[in-house]
């Protein structure tokens, strides 16, 4: 009996994931395959004059011959170099600062933080770039007040300061969630070692480090993982503010207009693919490292 009603607990599961499984299967693992597929192809979209043929790895040899993906690649690992320890870092922070406040003062606390979230990137964007304005931002009219600049400073405009401006928009954009987590973190964390630690003389930098940090390890690897994930993926930043212009060029913005906008060749997809499956692999590489480095703590 007990093996039948293993099995029928099995298969009742496998059920009710079934939705979520034909879903998952067939808008991820197929496309993830047909992404691959295509990366040795030189498909493109017109197709009527130019047969998809195949061949082999030439796409990938191209790739660290193209000037413009290897400036793509180099501002996409700065966004998340930047970004990631920041994002990290900043939200541990706020959530240990606002976690033994009362109820109603840490519940606001929590919306003012994951409001962004929620917001619609283009409406969050759109402040950004009124923000920015050359003319009529208030980041210039702020400044100019206090003195600090002399004129105006074209922010999305200028290669000096672009990709830092979109860093920023992404840094407040990402900060809700991990906020949150951490605060949820830190209410799971064993408070009977907590108190038997400080009983025992140890300081708040020691019960922290010692107590809370190893068991909030499983929600910093997954913010880790998530943040990471998000900042090779920025793209909508890049297409609504600056086009990818004033050297704010990223890999996904540009599989975009080398799949969709290359006049030349109507669409590239096989190029376009094979930078796909390469960020992909950076992807899984980071993520493995952080994985084994979490394991280690």
């Amino acid at each position: 009996m007990s093996r039948e009603l293993a099995r029928r607990e099995t298969v009742s599961a496998y059920l009710f994931l079934l939705p979520s499984l034909i879903f998952f299967v067939g808008f991820v693992v197929i496309p993830m395959l047909i992404c691959i597929g295509y990366s040795f192809t030189n498909a493109n979209m017109n197709s009527k004059t130019v047969a998809t043929t195949f061949v082999a790895l030439q796409n990938f040899v191209d790739l660290w011959k193209d000037e413009t993906f290897l400036l793509a690649l180099k501002n996409t690992f700065l966004i998340v170099l930047v970004s990631v320890p920041t994002v990290c870092l900043f939200s541990l922070w706020v959530g240990s600062a606002i976690y033994n406040l009362k109820g109603p003062v840490l519940s606001a606390f929590r919306c003012i933080f994951y409001l962004p979230v929620v917001t619609g990137s283009v409406a969050v964007t759109v402040v950004w770039k009124w923000m920015y304005d050359n003319y009529t931002g208030i980041l210039n009219y702020v400044l100019k007040g206090a003195g600090l600049i002399d004129k105006n400073i074209n922010f999305l405009g200028d290669e000096r300061f672009a990709l830092w401006c979109i860093i920023l928009i992404l840094f407040t954009t990402s900060v809700g969630q991990p906020i949150v987590l951490y605060v949820s973190a830190l209410g799971n964390v064993d408070h009977s070692l907590v108190e038997a630690a400080k009983v025992d003389g140890a300081t708040d930098i020691q019960v922290f480090w010692r107590i809370k940090w190893p068991q909030m390890m499983p929600t910093t690897l997954y913010i880790l993982v998530i943040t990471t994930i998000n900042s090779f993926q920025c793209f909508a930043l890049i297409q609504l503010l600056t086009q990818g212009g004033s050297g704010t060029n990223t890999v996904m913005y540009y599989i975009y207009v080398t799949a969709f906008k290359m006049t030349e060749q109507q669409g590239h997809f096989g190029y376009a693919n094979a930078m796909g499956v390469v960020l992909a692999i950076f992807i899984g590489i980071l993520s493995a490292v952080q994985f084994r480095l979490a394991k280690e703590k």
